[in-house]
């Protein structure tokens, strides 16, 4: 009949934590910025076959006149 399909809890790249997000196996993210409640980053991840590599971002520059 209908199985049950595993799913995890997404956990921060930083600290740890779980987040609000649940995944489940077949779960497919792509540039998703993900928000960590505990330590108040944002980050934009990926997400495959719950595999979460984080993408490096370089920092925002200041505009100088």
């Amino acid at each position: 009949m209908n199985e049950p399909i595993e799913s995890n809890w997404l956990l921060c790249p930083v600290c740890k934590s779980k987040t609000r997000i649940r995944l489940r196996v077949d779960t497919v993210l792509e540039n998703f910025p993900l928000f960590c409640p505990k330590c108040k980053q944002e980050m934009l991840i990926n997400v495959k076959k719950l595999n979460i590599p984080v993408i490096k971002e370089p920092d925002a520059q200041t505009q100088s006149r």
